[in-house]
């Protein structure tokens, strides 16, 4: 990474209604793109949060072909922005189930690269139940990007609890992660586990999220943020639709690293 650039987290709250999702983030990208953002994050289930699991599966598509995907690509290419799709779902070998996935759209459109999250929500508490294994298949591969930007590693959602799968791809100068964090888990654990990301990995995070209450009736906890590599918040949005833009400065990021050369000083990898 060479040049200082901006990037913006986009905050939903998606709908039901899939064409109503693709509206409004088609929407915020654009305005994002006209405050000079370079690289956009859609939130996790941006294009849909549905009424019961088998929702997704129904408006799975096959990866490099459908409605939703050829919008994403149409959003890059109109705002000529680096785009990373939130999550979408894609079929996989099970017929009942889906792989939740991210797509990262380079400018002209076509898809730089792809993460299928790993590791999947579960939890159990205060009335209320998530089993993302229900419906959804895991992927295997983690995702790290180089691109003109920078080096980007990413994560969806639960896997922001497993620092293990970031350390394993340090050095990168950014970590996206579009999420639907529960209002109950982000309460009490978004914040600083985010911030925990950025302090131990040297590097800006830029997490964008499903913020506030939705039709089907789940709560999410918002607070789409970017957070420099010291752990600093640079910007976030607490609940509701809206962007988050923040500028990601390699000199902040060198001047880290040399002060506090953590990442060389590992013992474990």
């Amino acid at each position: 990474m060479k040049t200082a650039f901006k990037v913006a987290a986009i905050q939903m709250v998606s709908t039901t209604r899939l064409q109503q999702n693709l509206d409004t983030a088609a929407r915020l990208v654009a305005q994002a793109a006209t405050d000079g953002a370079q690289l956009v994050v859609l939130p996790e289930y941006f294009c849909l949060m549905g009424r019961e699991e088998g929702d997704k599966v129904r408006i799975r598509e096959t990866f490099g072909d459908g409605p939703i995907q050829q919008q994403l690509a149409a959003m890059a290419r109109d705002n000529k922005v680096w785009l990373a799709g939130g999550t979408l779902p894609l079929a996989c070998d099970a017929d009942n189930k889906v792989l939740n996935s991210l797509l990262l759209y380079a400018p002209d459109g076509s898809v730089h690269s792809r993460y299928d999250k790993i590791h999947l929500f579960g939890f159990t508490g205060n009335g209320e139940r998530y089993c993302e294994s229900d419906s959804i298949v895991a992927g295997s591969q983690p995702l790290r990007a180089e691109t003109p930007l920078a080096d980007i590693a990413f994560g969806i959602c639960y896997d922001l609890r497993f620092p293990e799968l970031f350390r394993q791809m340090a050095p990168f100068d950014l970590l996206v992660l579009p999420a639907a964090f529960t209002a109950q888990t982000g309460e009490a654990h978004w914040e600083v586990l985010l911030r925990a990301r950025a302090i131990e990995n040297q590097c800006y995070v830029l997490a964008s999220a499903q913020g506030g209450s939705h039709e089907n009736g789940r709560k999410t906890h918002g607070q789409s943020i970017i957070i420099d590599p010291w752990g600093r918040i640079v910007a976030q949005l607490d609940k509701g639709e809206g962007v988050v833009i923040a500028e990601i400065d390699p000199e902040i990021i060198n001047s880290v690293r040399t002060r506090l050369p953590a990442l060389s000083h590992r013992v474990f990898s």
